[in-house]
C-alpha cells in the first residue's frame, strides 16, 4: 500500500513540476509561422510593384502579390500585414483587408488584385536603389485567414504572426507619365 501511495505522490509530483514548467507566453508565439518559416515554405511567389509619378510625392505605390498554397486545404485571406525590405531593412509597409477574400485553392496560386497605399518608410526616392535587384524580404508578414474552407465559405479562423521569406521575387513597373 506505501508503494501505491508513493507512486500516486510522485506522480503527482511530476504533474505539478510539468505544468510549473509550461511557459507562461505561449500565446504571443506563434507556433504555425514557426512552423513555416523553419520549414521555409514560403506563401508568396511573386510581387509586383507598381511605382507613379505621385508616388514620388505620397511615398504610397500599390502592390499585388501571387499567393502561393503549398496544403491540401484551401486557404481563404482576409488581411494582410506586412513590411517589406532587403537584409532586415524595412523598404515598406502595409496593412490591407481585403473587400473580397482571396481564396487559394489547395496547391495553387492566386493573385492577390490590387493592394493600395503601400507606404515607403524611407521614402520613394531612397527606395529607387532596391528596383535592380529584382526581390524582396518579407522581413514581418501577419496573415488572417480562414483554413479548410470550401470555396471561400466557413472554415477554421486563424492569425498566423511574424511570417518570414526572403528573395521573394519582385517585378517594378513604372508609370512617370
Amino acid at each position: 500500500m506505501a508503494r501505491i501511495g508513493a507512486f500516486i505522490f510522485a506522480l503527482f509530483a511530476s504533474l505539478l513540476l510539468t505544468v510549473g514548467a509550461t511557459p507562461t507566453d505561449i500565446e504571443n508565439r506563434d507556433l504555425i509561422a514557426g512552423i513555416i518559416n523553419g520549414l521555409g515554405i514560403g506563401l508568396v511567389a511573386k510581387i509586383d510593384a507598381f511605382i507613379t509619378l505621385d508616388s514620388l510625392e505620397t511615398n504610397l505605390i500599390s502592390v499585388d502579390v501571387d499567393i502561393k498554397n503549398p496544403l491540401l486545404l484551401e486557404l481563404t485571406l482576409t488581411r494582410v500585414v506586412s513590411s517589406a525590405g532587403i537584409n532586415e531593412t524595412v523598404y515598406a509597409t502595409f496593412d490591407h483587408t481585403f473587400d473580397t477574400p482571396v481564396v487559394v485553392p489547395p496547391f495553387k496560386t492566386v493573385n492577390s488584385g490590387s493592394i493600395p497605399d503601400v507606404l515607403l518608410v524611407k521614402g520613394a526616392l531612397n527606395s529607387l536603389d532596391i528596383i535592380p535587384l529584382e526581390k524582396l524580404d518579407l522581413i514581418s508578414t501577419d496573415v488572417y485567414l480562414r483554413a479548410a474552407t470550401i470555396h471561400g465559405k466557413l472554415g477554421i479562423p486563424l492569425v498566423i504572426k511574424g511570417l518570414k521569406q526572403s528573395n521573394v521575387p519582385t517585378n517594378y513597373t513604372l508609370t512617370l507619365s
